[in-house]
Protein backbone atom coordinates (compact mmCIF):
# COMPACT_ATOMS: atom_id res chain seq x y z
CA UNK A 1 0.00 0.00 0.00
CA UNK A 2 1.45 3.38 -1.04
CA UNK A 3 0.24 6.82 -0.16
CA UNK A 4 -1.03 8.92 -3.05
CA UNK A 5 1.64 11.49 -3.94
CA UNK A 6 -1.02 14.13 -4.52
CA UNK A 7 -2.01 13.78 -0.87
CA UNK A 8 1.51 13.94 0.56
CA UNK A 9 2.83 16.73 -1.70
CA UNK A 10 0.63 19.29 0.00
CA UNK A 11 2.48 18.85 3.31
CA UNK A 12 6.04 19.80 4.20
CA UNK A 13 8.01 18.04 6.90
CA UNK A 14 7.17 18.67 10.54
CA UNK A 15 10.64 20.13 11.10
CA UNK A 16 10.25 22.57 8.19
CA UNK A 17 6.83 23.72 9.28
CA UNK A 18 7.90 24.20 12.89
CA UNK A 19 10.82 26.31 11.68
CA UNK A 20 8.43 28.35 9.56
CA UNK A 21 6.13 28.81 12.55
CA UNK A 22 9.02 30.02 14.70
CA UNK A 23 9.85 32.60 12.03
CA UNK A 24 6.21 33.67 11.78
CA UNK A 25 5.91 34.01 15.56
CA UNK A 26 9.05 36.12 15.77
CA UNK A 27 8.00 38.30 12.84
CA UNK A 28 4.57 38.87 14.36
CA UNK A 29 6.06 39.68 17.74
CA UNK A 30 8.59 42.18 16.41
CA UNK A 31 5.91 43.79 14.26
CA UNK A 32 3.75 44.23 17.37
CA UNK A 33 6.68 45.73 19.28
CA UNK A 34 7.34 48.16 16.47
CA UNK A 35 3.65 49.15 16.58
CA UNK A 36 3.58 50.75 13.17
CA UNK A 37 0.72 53.24 12.80
CA UNK A 38 -0.95 54.82 9.78
CA UNK A 39 0.59 57.80 8.06
CA UNK A 40 -1.33 60.21 10.24
CA UNK A 41 1.00 59.28 13.11
CA UNK A 42 4.37 58.79 11.42
CA UNK A 43 5.47 60.39 8.18
CA UNK A 44 8.77 60.68 6.45
CA UNK A 45 11.59 62.30 8.43
CA UNK A 46 11.93 66.02 7.97
CA UNK A 47 14.13 66.86 5.02
CA UNK A 48 17.50 68.29 5.88
CA UNK A 49 18.01 71.89 4.97
CA UNK A 50 20.32 72.26 2.01
CA UNK A 51 20.31 76.05 1.87
CA UNK A 52 23.21 78.12 3.13
CA UNK A 53 23.04 79.31 6.76
CA UNK A 54 21.39 82.75 7.11
CA UNK A 55 23.59 85.73 7.77
CA UNK A 56 23.37 87.73 10.99
CA UNK A 57 21.53 90.49 9.15
CA UNK A 58 19.01 88.02 7.73
CA UNK A 59 18.42 86.55 11.19
CA UNK A 60 17.87 90.03 12.63
CA UNK A 61 15.32 90.80 9.92
CA UNK A 62 13.49 87.53 10.49
CA UNK A 63 13.39 88.11 14.26
CA UNK A 64 12.05 91.67 13.79
CA UNK A 65 9.36 90.33 11.46
CA UNK A 66 8.55 87.52 13.91
CA UNK A 67 8.20 89.88 16.88
CA UNK A 68 5.84 92.20 15.00
CA UNK A 69 3.48 89.25 14.44
CA UNK A 70 3.79 87.76 17.94
CA UNK A 71 0.81 88.92 20.01
CA UNK A 72 1.47 87.13 23.33
CA UNK A 73 4.69 88.86 24.43
CA UNK A 74 6.66 85.76 23.54
CA UNK A 75 9.03 87.32 21.06
CA UNK A 76 12.59 86.31 20.26
CA UNK A 77 15.69 88.12 21.47
CA UNK A 78 18.91 88.35 19.48
CA UNK A 79 22.29 88.25 21.23
CA UNK A 80 25.49 89.90 20.11
CA UNK A 81 27.06 86.57 19.19
CA UNK A 82 24.30 85.84 16.68
CA UNK A 83 22.37 83.36 18.80
CA UNK A 84 18.84 84.11 19.89
CA UNK A 85 16.31 82.88 22.43
CA UNK A 86 12.57 82.41 22.30
CA UNK A 87 9.64 80.19 23.18
CA UNK A 88 8.18 77.05 21.66
CA UNK A 89 5.11 75.10 22.66
CA UNK A 90 5.17 71.30 22.64
CA UNK A 91 1.97 69.25 22.52
CA UNK A 92 2.21 65.97 24.43
CA UNK A 93 0.54 63.11 22.59
CA UNK A 94 1.82 60.05 24.45
CA UNK A 95 -0.52 57.10 24.24
CA UNK A 96 1.46 54.84 26.55
CA UNK A 97 2.20 55.33 30.26
CA UNK A 98 5.47 56.89 31.37
CA UNK A 99 7.64 55.85 34.30
CA UNK A 100 8.15 58.29 37.17
CA UNK A 101 9.55 58.05 40.71
CA UNK A 102 6.98 56.92 43.26
CA UNK A 103 6.10 59.15 46.21
CA UNK A 104 8.01 62.22 45.01
CA UNK A 105 6.62 65.69 45.67
CA UNK A 106 6.27 68.09 42.72
CA UNK A 107 9.38 70.04 41.82
CA UNK A 108 9.60 73.44 43.50
CA UNK A 109 11.20 76.64 42.22
CA UNK A 110 14.08 76.02 44.64
CA UNK A 111 14.64 72.57 43.14
CA UNK A 112 14.63 73.98 39.62
CA UNK A 113 17.14 76.71 40.47
CA UNK A 114 19.44 74.32 42.33
CA UNK A 115 18.90 71.66 39.64
CA UNK A 116 17.92 69.09 42.25
CA UNK A 117 17.33 65.69 40.66
CA UNK A 118 14.34 64.42 42.65
CA UNK A 119 14.21 61.21 40.61
CA UNK A 120 17.57 60.20 42.06
CA UNK A 121 16.27 60.37 45.63
CA UNK A 122 14.31 57.10 45.35
CA UNK A 123 14.52 53.77 43.54
CA UNK A 124 10.77 53.23 43.61
CA UNK A 125 8.97 53.62 40.29
CA UNK A 126 5.38 53.93 39.16
CA UNK A 127 3.62 54.51 35.84
CA UNK A 128 0.84 56.82 34.78
CA UNK A 129 -0.60 58.45 31.67
CA UNK A 130 0.26 62.05 30.91
CA UNK A 131 -2.68 64.15 29.71
CA UNK A 132 -3.04 63.40 26.00
CA UNK A 133 -3.34 67.02 24.82
CA UNK A 134 -1.20 68.75 27.42
CA UNK A 135 0.90 71.67 26.16
CA UNK A 136 4.26 72.62 27.63
CA UNK A 137 5.91 75.95 26.87
CA UNK A 138 9.71 76.01 26.78
CA UNK A 139 12.17 78.91 26.69
CA UNK A 140 15.09 77.75 24.57
CA UNK A 141 18.03 78.99 22.54
CA UNK A 142 18.66 78.82 18.80
CA UNK A 143 21.36 76.24 19.59
CA UNK A 144 19.03 73.99 21.60
CA UNK A 145 18.63 70.68 19.78
CA UNK A 146 15.67 68.33 19.56
CA UNK A 147 17.51 65.90 21.82
CA UNK A 148 17.88 68.57 24.50
CA UNK A 149 14.21 69.57 24.16
CA UNK A 150 13.10 65.96 24.74
CA UNK A 151 15.40 65.57 27.73
CA UNK A 152 14.17 68.88 29.16
CA UNK A 153 10.52 67.84 28.83
CA UNK A 154 11.14 64.50 30.50
CA UNK A 155 12.99 66.22 33.34
CA UNK A 156 10.17 68.71 33.91
CA UNK A 157 7.68 65.85 34.28
CA UNK A 158 10.23 63.71 36.21
CA UNK A 159 9.95 60.96 33.60
CA UNK A 160 12.79 58.45 34.02
CA UNK A 161 12.20 56.55 30.77
CA UNK A 162 15.02 56.51 28.24
CA UNK A 163 14.77 59.60 25.97
CA UNK A 164 15.27 57.33 22.94
CA UNK A 165 11.71 56.09 23.48
CA UNK A 166 10.40 59.51 22.43
CA UNK A 167 10.59 61.65 19.32
CA UNK A 168 9.74 65.25 18.48
CA UNK A 169 7.62 65.86 15.43
CA UNK A 170 6.70 69.03 13.60
CA UNK A 171 3.05 69.26 12.61
CA UNK A 172 2.32 71.25 9.48
CA UNK A 173 -0.69 71.99 7.30
CA UNK A 174 -0.26 71.23 3.62
CA UNK A 175 -2.89 71.02 0.89
CA UNK A 176 -5.66 70.90 3.48
CA UNK A 177 -4.06 68.01 5.35
CA UNK A 178 -2.29 67.76 8.69
CA UNK A 179 1.12 66.12 8.31
CA UNK A 180 3.67 64.99 10.88
CA UNK A 181 7.39 64.96 10.17
CA UNK A 182 9.86 63.45 12.59
CA UNK A 183 12.71 65.79 13.47
CA UNK A 184 16.32 64.73 13.72
CA UNK A 185 17.81 64.83 17.22
CA UNK A 186 20.27 67.45 15.92
CA UNK A 187 17.60 69.81 14.53
CA UNK A 188 17.05 73.15 16.26
CA UNK A 189 13.32 73.73 16.91
CA UNK A 190 13.63 77.48 17.57
CA UNK A 191 15.07 78.02 14.09
CA UNK A 192 12.11 76.15 12.59
CA UNK A 193 9.81 78.31 14.70
CA UNK A 194 11.51 81.45 13.40
CA UNK A 195 11.14 80.39 9.77
CA UNK A 196 7.46 79.45 10.16
CA UNK A 197 6.48 82.47 12.23
CA UNK A 198 4.51 82.56 15.49
CA UNK A 199 1.29 81.03 14.10
CA UNK A 200 0.85 77.56 15.68
CA UNK A 201 -1.64 76.65 12.96
CA UNK A 202 1.21 76.84 10.45
CA UNK A 203 3.72 74.90 12.54
CA UNK A 204 3.56 73.21 15.93
CA UNK A 205 5.68 70.69 17.80
CA UNK A 206 4.43 67.34 19.11
CA UNK A 207 6.10 64.86 21.45
CA UNK A 208 5.17 61.27 20.64
CA UNK A 209 6.47 57.76 21.06
CA UNK A 210 9.44 57.00 18.85
CA UNK A 211 7.71 54.68 16.39
CA UNK A 212 9.71 54.68 13.20
CA UNK A 213 9.49 51.02 12.30
CA UNK A 214 12.84 50.29 13.98
CA UNK A 215 12.96 49.02 17.54
CA UNK A 216 15.41 50.88 19.78
CA UNK A 217 16.30 47.87 21.94
CA UNK A 218 18.84 49.87 23.96
CA UNK A 219 15.99 52.05 25.19
CA UNK A 220 14.33 49.16 27.06
CA UNK A 221 15.19 48.04 30.56
CA UNK A 222 16.21 44.46 31.42
CA UNK A 223 12.79 43.59 32.95
CA UNK A 224 11.06 44.88 29.79
CA UNK A 225 13.31 42.78 27.55
CA UNK A 226 12.73 39.72 29.75
CA UNK A 227 8.99 40.29 29.43
CA UNK A 228 9.35 40.41 25.63
CA UNK A 229 11.15 37.05 25.71
CA UNK A 230 8.39 35.55 27.85
CA UNK A 231 5.76 36.72 25.36
CA UNK A 232 7.78 35.41 22.44
CA UNK A 233 8.25 31.99 24.08
CA UNK A 234 4.52 31.75 24.72
CA UNK A 235 3.72 32.59 21.10
CA UNK A 236 6.20 29.96 19.93
CA UNK A 237 4.64 27.31 22.18
CA UNK A 238 1.19 28.20 20.83
CA UNK A 239 2.48 27.78 17.27
CA UNK A 240 4.05 24.43 18.14
CA UNK A 241 0.77 23.15 19.55
CA UNK A 242 -1.11 24.29 16.44
CA UNK A 243 1.31 22.43 14.13
CA UNK A 244 1.27 19.30 16.29
CA UNK A 245 -2.55 19.24 16.28
CA UNK A 246 -2.52 19.62 12.50
CA UNK A 247 -0.18 16.67 11.99
CA UNK A 248 -2.00 14.54 14.57
CA UNK A 249 -5.20 15.07 12.63
CA UNK A 250 -3.47 14.25 9.33
CA UNK A 251 -1.95 11.07 10.81
CA UNK A 252 -5.37 10.00 12.10
CA UNK A 253 -6.86 10.38 8.61
CA UNK A 254 -4.01 8.40 7.07
CA UNK A 255 -4.44 5.59 9.58
CA UNK A 256 -8.19 5.49 8.92
CA UNK A 257 -7.52 5.34 5.18
CA UNK A 258 -5.02 2.52 5.68
CA UNK A 259 -7.48 0.51 7.79
CA UNK A 260 -10.19 0.92 5.16
CA UNK A 261 -7.83 -0.25 2.42
CA UNK A 262 -6.66 -3.23 4.45
CA UNK A 263 -10.25 -4.29 5.14
CA UNK A 264 -11.10 -4.41 1.44
CA UNK A 265 -10.33 -7.51 -0.65
CA UNK A 266 -7.27 -7.01 -2.88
Amino acid sequence: MTVDSSMSSGYCSLEEELEDCFFTAKTTFFRNVQSKHPSKNVCKPAEEATQRPPTLQEIKQKIDSYNTREKNCLGMKLSEDGTYTGFIKVHLKLRRPVTVPAGIRPQSIYDAIKEVDLAATTDKRTSFYLPLDAIKQLHISSTTTVSEVIQGLLKKFMVVDNPQKFALFKRIHKDGQVLFQKLSVADCPLYLRLLAGPDNDVLSFVLKENETGEVEWDAFSIPELQNFLTILEKEEQDKIQQVQKKYDKFRQKLEEALRECQGKPG
